[in-house]
């Protein structure tokens, strides 16, 4: 991500000082398997449950996913500018019972993010509806 500062370019990364210090080091919520390549992610705010680049709520300042409470599925949002504070740091939206709407509300509030995220969203939206 590039930002501008007082009229210069300056490369804000961030997210890869963060992710290159969870995957080589210590991270409480992964649970490695017998397989070196391939570990869990218990991070509840984890869209996958795979601990990688794209899936880590802790290493993406711009993420989102989908959970139920008390029967009531929400779509979390977590955006650059609420980094500085942490209480309030996942923006909280209910969706519709409707799957139809609840599909709608998806496309309108990540109207912008990239394609994978929304369609992954969708997809635990999905699969909360089935169970």
């Amino acid at each position: 991500i590039n930002a501008e500062y007082g009229g210069a370019t300056v490369n804000m990364q961030s997210d890869d000082v963060i992710w290159s210090l969870i995957s080589k080091g210590f991270c409480s919520f992964r649970t490695p398997t017998q397989n070196p390549n391939i570990a869990f992610c218990r991070n509840e705010y984890n869209l996958t449950g795979l601990c990688n680049r794209g899936s880590c709520p802790l290493a993406n300042s711009r993420y989102a996913t989908v959970r139920e409470h008390n029967g009531i599925c929400y779509l979390y949002i977590k955006t650059i500018e609420r980094a500085h504070m942490p209480n309030n740091l996942w923006e909280k939206i209910p969706l519709s019972k409707n799957y139809q709407e609840a599909l709608n509300q998806i496309d309108q509030n990540l109207e912008y993010w990239p394609e994978p995220i929304i369609h992954r969203n969708k997809q635990r939206l999905t699969k909360i509806h089935q169970y």
